[in-house]
This record gives structure tokens, C-alpha cells and sequence, in this order.
């Protein structure tokens, strides 16, 4: 017997407020500008350690399908960035020792960065290039009193799980491709 007196419809409905709040303090250029540098990069490199790090690789998936040069940092088929690519970085919290040093080996092989995170005060997003505000609640910030009801600041990952996908709709209308396009695209080894 579960000890949750609410049960688990009221929770997703609590969830699921919570996420639509992180969409309703977002930039209102904040997906035009992600877009905007995802098509105008010759070859993608996406990173987040963590669970960020599985939305990282959930967004590189869908770059992939939509038929855009797209790799995560740390595969071994991964090739060198420079001038002309893009490292798009999660460092919810506002930095992890990785991305820094990451964000310093793109910078130096001339590749331009991005960072999505909720702190843009933090180290990362002050030396990006692009800085892609999430306005949720990650570990960073869980404890001050405003807790969220998805632990350890996942509301982050939730939202960064939206947001990307909503991301690859509107690069599937940039690029004029169908849906049956990117489905083609998904593997057939599974």
C-alpha cells in the first residue's frame, strides 16, 4: 500500500504544473536562438553528465533523425570539433568540471558553445557563446524551500526532455521535413 495519501494522478498533475511553469518563465526567443545555431553548425557535439546527460543524448538522437551531423562526447566514433560546429553543453547547476573543460576545447579549436542551464550566473554560461536558459529548479537550488515535488531537481531533466523534443519540431519545419523523413532515419538494429 502506497504511504502517499495524494496517489499518483495527483502527483503527475503536480509534475506536471511544475513543468508547464518552467515553460511559462522561458525566453520567448530561447527556441529560436537554439534552432538557429543547431542549423547554422556544420556538426554537432552534444554533453551533460548525469541525467542531463541522458537529455543530452535523447537531443543528439533527435538531431540525428533529423539527418544533422550529431555526436555525444565521450562515444568513440566522435570526431574532432572546429570551426564551423557547435558544442551544446547541459551544466544545469551552472557548471560541472567537464563542461568546462569541454567548453575550453571547443572554444580553442574554434568551435562556437552553448550551455543550457537554470543558472546562467553560473562559470559555464558565462564563457558560452549561447547560453539556453531553463528556468527549473535542479540540486543546486532543491533545498531552499521551494522543493519541487520530482526529487534532486530532476524538474530540470523533465523539462529539458520537452523542451529538446519540442526543439527537433521546429527543425523538422526549418528544414521541411516530413515525419516520415525522421522516422526513416531511426535505426532498424534494435
Amino acid at each position: 500500500m502506497s504511504s502517499n495519501p495524494y496517489g499518483v494522478q495527483a502527483m503527475a498533475r503536480q509534475a506536471l504544473s511544475e513543468i508547464e511553469s518552467v515553460f511559462t518563465a522561458l525566453a520567448a526567443d530561447a527556441a529560436d536562438r537554439m534552432c538557429s545555431e543547431i542549423l547554422n553548425a556544420r556538426r554537432i557535439a552534444c554533453y551533460g553528465v548525469g541525467r542531463e546527460g541522458l537529455m543530452m543524448r535523447a537531443l543528439c538522437m533527435r538531431l540525428m533523425h533529423l539527418g544533422l551531423d550529431a555526436h555525444v562526447v565521450g562515444d568513440m566514433t566522435t570526431p574532432p570539433v572546429g570551426p564551423g560546429d557547435l558544442l551544446v553543453a547541459s551544466a544545469g547547476p551552472g557548471a560541472f568540471s567537464t563542461v568546462m573543460a569541454l567548453l575550453g576545447v571547443a572554444r580553442e579549436a574554434g568551435a562556437r558553445t552553448m550551455v543550457v542551464t537554470a543558472q546562467p550566473g553560473g562559470a559555464a554560461p558565462l564563457i558560452a557563446d549561447v547560453v539556453i536558459h531553463l528556468p527549473a529548479q535542479t540540486m543546486a537550488n532543491d533545498q531552499d524551500g521551494s522543493t519541487s515535488l520530482l526529487p534532486m531537481g530532476s524538474l530540470y531533466e523533465a523539462a529539458q526532455l520537452v523542451f529538446f523534443d519540442l526543439i527537433s519540431i521546429l527543425l523538422r519545419e526549418k528544414t521541411g521535413q516530413s515525419p516520415e523523413q525522421m522516422r526513416a532515419r531511426h535505426t532498424n538494429l534494435e
